[in-house]
């Protein structure tokens, strides 16, 4: 497999873009529990350009009923970005704070159970706290969101290494 980088600039403009709308080429699951994370992986998808038809565990978006688990699932996703075995798409790597950069994401767990919410980080600033993360999100639609101004109990950092092809 080949290794390249991961376009986080065009995945940020991207979510600056459909913030606020939705793209019509992709389904919105907002009245079927949420489209935070198919937001995401719209993010990731302009940012890599590979997606990853393998059945149940893949990452891929064909229609609303063509779709892998990962790429509206919060734990899906995660579960696919983490993998540990090499095959096509984005992949990355669970890291704290100070380990992310725009177009990486940012899980939340609100309440005991599992993560709950999916944005996509489209700025950082100088010093690694929650107010300088800045957010764009589908759900509870939003752009350059501080993170801090989330009800968050925990959350997970997803930094991308890059695309496997």
């Amino acid at each position: 497999m080949t290794l390249r980088p991961y376009d986080r600039q065009t995945a940020v403009a991207y979510a600056h873009r459909w913030a606020y709308h939705r793209n019509p080429d992709f389904y919105n699951f907002d009245e079927l529990g949420g489209d935070c994370t198919n937001f995401a992986s719209q993010c990731l998808y302009a940012g890599s350009g590979v997606m990853n038809y393998t059945p149940t565990f893949g990452w891929y978006y064909n229609s609303q009923y063509s779709r892998a688990p990962a790429w509206t699932g919060v734990p899906y996703f995660y579960n696919f970005l983490t993998r540990k075995k090499e095959s096509p798409g984005p992949f990355g790597e669970e890291v704290d704070l100070k380990g992310v950069q725009p177009g990486d994401f940012v899980q939340l767990r609100f309440v005991e159970g599992a993560f709950a919410h999916n944005p996509v980080i489209v700025a950082v600033g100088n010093i690694p706290e929650l107010d300088n993360i800045l957010v764009a999100a589908h759900s509870e639609d939003s752009d350059y969101r501080p993170l801090s101004t989330y009800p968050i109990r925990e959350s997970r950092f997803l930094h991308i290494i890059g695309v496997y092809c």
